[in-house]
């Protein structure tokens, strides 16, 4: 056990927590999106289950770290000679449905005048219906964060402890989150582009991991969005004492209860 507490455990602890932590905001983004569909007394609860859900799946994922590198490049099924693993199903069943998620709620954003107008009420999203969409995307997003782990701790121990502490930080300040992305609706309409960019490169992790490591796709992608972030925190700044921020159309909630 005193092996733990060596330089390079303590140095491979704290970038693995880093590393998680940058991994998860992808994951932060889209659950924040979902809560606000929600009823503000239920989203608490829900959060607490993400986190909880969260810290037990990448731990079994972690326990089976090995079998699942195992499992890397043995063909699960074949579609017109191209042959699939379990991470690449995972991954393309992951890309088309955080791309649908995404493209819905983006239309959901910017087409909803109509049924404003027309004092059509939107039924807030179910409790049940929003912890199995964050937990069926927290299981397409464990993968990358397991696999990092893996590539970067050699300890299990420190690979656990890690991804607990990252969940622990993502689920503070998870609410902070939220509340900025939903007071600030252009940066939702960036937060909801993202997620479109990540769900295509899923796809395309999933069709060709190997082209896409070797066209370092990955890393253009988060260098635009870090950049385009970064020019939307300075138009925010230049445009919050002249101008009237952008409204975006918002559902309006129905209590079931009245």
């Amino acid at each position: 056990m005193e092996s733990l507490y060596t330089t390079e455990s303590l140095i491979s602890f704290l970038v693995l927590v880093i590393l998680e932590i940058v991994l998860g905001i992808d994951n932060v983004i889209f659950v924040s999106i979902i809560m606000n569909r929600m009823p503000k007394p239920l989203q608490s609860k829900a959060r607490s289950i993400w986190m909880v859900s969260g810290m037990i799946l990448r731990t079994i994922l972690l326990f089976g770290l090995s079998w699942l590198l195992a499992q890397k490049g043995r063909s699960l099924l074949t579609v017109f000679g191209k042959s699939f693993d379990l991470a690449s199903l995972v991954m393309l069943a992951g890309g088309l449905f955080l791309i649908y998620k995404t493209v819905k709620e983006i239309h959901h954003k910017l087409e909803g005048e109509a049924d404003t107008a027309a004092g059509v009420k939107t039924k807030p999203l179910g409790f049940g219906q929003a912890v199995v969409q964050i937990m069926l995307i927290d299981m397409v997003f464990s993968f990358d964060s397991i696999l990092t782990a893996g590539g970067t701790a050699k300890r299990l121990e420190v690979m656990i402890s890690a991804v607990v502490v990252a969940m622990i930080v993502m689920f503070l300040f998870s609410p902070k989150i939220s509340a900025f992305i939903h007071k600030h609706p252009t940066l939702k309409m960036l937060a909801l582009s993202f997620l479109v960019m990540i769900g295509f490169v899923l796809l395309v992790e999933g069709w060709n991991s190997e082209k896409l490591h070797d066209l370092q796709l990955k890393n253009y992608v988060y260098f635009a969005m870090a950049f385009s972030f970064i020019v939307e925190l300075l138009n925010m700044r230049m445009l919050k004492r002249s101008a009237r921020p952008v409204e975006l159309h918002e559902p309006v909630l129905v209590d079931e209860k009245a």
